[in-house]
């Protein structure tokens, strides 16, 4: 089940990084529910195929039968529900950007229309046969896709989102990790001794293999974390106990100037997210999104289904960076 977790995981991660979600000022509800219909089948196959054969190259076409969980869920079926709910969230804040008069403009038009050429003349009869897909259901696609992700930083511009180095910063840290005590003197007792070497005595009596590593605010328990941030470059450690463990950590870099900056990027992006998702939660309760179709219903994956493409967010990312 260990396995499985970790494909839920990967799955549940991919998924949330392909769509923005998570915004300031309260918005006024619909008076009514009101249910949108979501996607056509053509569209719908587009993002199922792409998830599809991603997770079939690494992990071949026996991924699809393993049970993700007690009930027996397989996950493909996981998978399916999760692009479910990814295509049902895109289509959500179309709808809000809708409401909120936020648009694409002819420049974001044009590219998305030079994208969905380039996606479309990059499949084959086959795949094109298979998912039953025009380039008019792609450049359809591409433009939610891009306005889901523009009401994210149109609704989110003008808040108070910044990060600062403090909050951001990542230091690297070598440790020696272990539950047994009496290793972990030996082992600081080892460090006290003239010449000896911190990397020598983790392999010694570390119970961990991975010795040196990057931590951030919030990586380690607060006790363990104030002591290593508390350390400069060179200098150990007293031994420290967190969670039946023993730890002993030496600096080996105070400040990572470039891990810092794109630890920045990721707390900022996350911030955004919590703050788009006041509005988005507010949002969806009277915004109900159909998603029927067959689609979701498929019989088995299979691996030799005449489909090798894989890059729709990945050309998107070429033609609209973060």
């Amino acid at each position: 089940m260990r396995y499985a977790k970790k494909l839920r995981q990967a799955a549940a991660a991919i998924l949330a990084s392909l769509m923005l979600a998570g915004c300031g000022a309260n918005l006024p509800s619909m008076s009514e529910p009101k249910e949108s219909k979501g996607y056509s089948d053509a569209q719908t196959m587009i993002i199922i195929t792409t998830e599809k054969k991603r997770y079939q190259n690494v992990y071949t076409d026996q991924i699809w039968g393993v049970k993700v969980d007690e009930s027996g869920t397989t996950f493909q079926t996981y998978l399916l529900n999760e692009v479910k709910n990814f295509m049902a969230n895109m289509k959500t804040m179309n709808l809000l950007a809708q409401k909120q008069e936020i648009e694409l403009d002819n420049a974001e038009k044009e590219a998305v229309r030079q994208l969905s050429e380039e996606y479309f003349s990059g499949l084959t009869e086959k795949e094109i046969e298979y998912m039953n897909v025009t380039q008019e259901d792609v450049e359809k696609l591409y433009e939610e896709y891009h306005l889901a992700n523009k009401v994210v930083n149109e609704l989110t511009k003008d808040l108070n989102l910044e990060v600062s180095d403090n909050e951001a910063k990542v230091i690297e840290v070598s440790r020696i990790v272990t539950s047994d005590r009496q290793k972990a003197e030996e082992a600081f007792q080892k460090l006290q001794e003239e010449g000896s070497k911190f990397a020598e005595t983790a392999k010694t009596y570390s119970d961990e293999e991975e010795i040196t590593l990057k931590i951030g605010r919030g990586d380690l328990p607060k006790e363990l974390e104030d002591a290593a941030f508390g350390l400069a470059a060179g200098e150990t450690s007293p031994m420290l106990v967190s969670g039946g463990n023993y730890y002993i950590f030496q600096c080996v870099n105070d400040y990572d100037p470039e891990a810092t900056q794109e630890r920045k990027k990721e707390l900022f992006k996350e911030r955004k997210n919590q703050a788009f998702r006041q509005v988005y939660d507010q949002f969806t309760p009277d915004n109900p999104i159909n998603l029927d179709s067959e689609v979701w219903d498929q019989p088995a994956f299979t691996k030799n289904d005449g489909t090798e493409t894989t890059n729709f967010f990945e050309l998107y990312q070429e033609y609209f960076p973060n």
